[in-house]
């Protein structure tokens, strides 16, 4: 196993309250509308962070970050990313975009046509929360991204029963089918992993690789 990138998490640390968990803050943020500042601001904040570990040698290849369905569904979106690029001065290569797959199938025409510019900027795109979402295999097949994510629920589910593991190996499958590669979310134990090894998933992430850290 090596470590090849790392998943920005956003917490807030309150005066009184110390760090609150996004659980508790996002969906209000989506509510009222401030979701697109955060987003940004963590964009901003990974971009800049990535620039610092290449430039004292750190051996990370990329930094992924979350983009809420909301601002996805807005199409300012390319223009933020090219914005916090062009300001951070971060090669794209080292950024990962990573788009929930229920955002994708809100409106399916809409979401190719931003990916489609998002990827010309030359970052990587995933699929977020993959097996949550009920795409439509038609435009499974024609998005253009990098990484499907395997919802963390399937991978919980693997030592208790056959469903979990029939869906797993299925998406497996069918995303190398289409010469994408996996990430299997929220890997907490050593059988989820030899399963995984076992169905040749690409990459995995979790607790059981390392729990949410510093940047430092």
């Amino acid at each position: 196993s090596r470590l090849l990138g790392v998943e920005a998490l956003v917490r807030w640390q309150h005066p009184e309250r110390g760090l609150v968990p996004p659980g508790e803050f996002i969906p209000i943020a989506e509510r009222t509308g401030l979701i697109a500042d955060i987003d940004g601001w963590v964009m901003n904040q990974a971009c800049r962070q990535m620039c610092q570990w290449l430039a004292d040698g750190v051996p990370v290849r990329f930094v992924a970050v979350n983009v809420s369905s909301r601002l996805f569904a807005r199409r300012e979106l390319y223009e933020q990313v090219a914005k916090v690029l062009h300001d951070t001065g971060l090669d794209p290569t080292f950024l990962e975009l990573e788009v929930t797959e229920s955002a994708v199938m809100d409106d399916p025409e809409v979401a190719l046509e931003q990916l489609h510019r998002l990827r010309e900027l030359g970052l990587r795109l995933a699929i977020d929360d993959f097996g949550t979402g009920y795409s439509s295999l038609s435009y499974l097949k024609r998005i253009p991204v990098d990484y499907v994510k395997i919802d963390q629920t399937f991978i919980r589910g693997l030592g208790q029963g056959r469903e979990d593991l029939a869906i797993t190996r299925a998406i497996i499958a069918m995303a190398h089918g289409l010469s994408l590669k996996v990430v299997a979310e929220g890997v907490e134990d050593q059988q989820q992993l030899d399963f995984l090894r076992g169905e040749n998933c690409d990459e995995v992430q979790g607790y059981l690789i390392s729990r949410p850290i510093e940047a430092e």
